[in-house]
């Protein structure tokens, strides 16, 4: 092979498959640190395996391999502010060898910058269903809005207004709504509403959880989580 041939090569587009995920880079980005053991793959040192696609198969956690491959293409490290899976993706940096993204990942400095902080918004929905209705009967549904940011809760109490014969109470931390006997496409039509206005303030889904329990003999209760954050800068007094 010429060098020509073999510069064509190197820039030539390669598909991996990444557990699922397809990316799509170059064989020179997979080279970027030839001890790495994409290096080793690529440079023929290493097994390689296809799917039934002919793409590259890799074994491993398709969603954060999109930091490995931003890693390998301008050797920075760049995650979100709210990026939770700092132990998975060292795990995965030590299983591709890339060894200055193991440092990266191992540098004790702070993932945010000190003058910042998180904001958390918290909204839940409780449901208590009737046991014996079919189909089920929505006895009383609460939506609960907490949180400190002041300008978040006004501007729910103002673009909602259309919901205010639902609104129970309005506190300092607190907005909540209240149902029932009620629709339960009505408590669905105002939770997507809230989250899709939660959400474009900037807020971003961190976790959800769901608890189901009941009470008395002829009802179910069923409680949802969500919690929402986003970053903001200190103000200094």
């Amino acid at each position: 092979m010429d060098n020509g041939d073999w510069g064509n090569r190197l820039t030539h587009p390669v598909t991996l498959n990444v557990g699922g995920h397809l990316y799509t880079t170059s064989i020179s980005t997979l080279q970027r640190y030839p001890d790495s053991m994409l290096g080793a793959m690529f440079r023929g040192d290493f097994p390689t395996t296809r799917d039934t696609q002919g793409n590259y198969f890799i074994d491993r956690d398709g969603m954060l391999f999109r930091y490995i491959l931003n890693f390998l293409r301008t050797s920075e490290l760049t995650l979100p502010v709210d990026f939770m899976e700092m132990d998975l993706l060292r795990k995965e940096a030590d299983f591709y060898q890339i060894e200055p993204l193991i440092q990266c990942l191992n540098d004790p400095k702070p993932l945010y910058p000190l003058d910042t902080f998180e904001q958390v918004v918290e909204l839940s929905s409780t449901r208590k269903l009737s046991k014996y209705s079919n189909p089920v009967a929505v006895i009383i549904t609460q939506l609960t809005i907490t949180t400190k940011v002041h300008s978040l809760l006004e501007g729910i109490s103002n673009n909602f207004t259309k919901w205010n014969k639902h609104m129970m109470d309005t506190r300092d931390c607190q907005v909540s709504f209240t149902f029932g006997p009620c629709d339960h496409h009505q408590e669905v039509s105002l939770r997507v509403h809230l989250m899709d206005y939660i959400t474009k303030q900037g807020f971003t889904i961190r976790n959800t959880r769901v608890h189901h329990m009941s009470e008395r003999a002829n009802e179910n209760t069923v409680e949802h989580h969500w919690t929402f954050c986003r970053l903001a800068y200190k103000v200094e007094d």
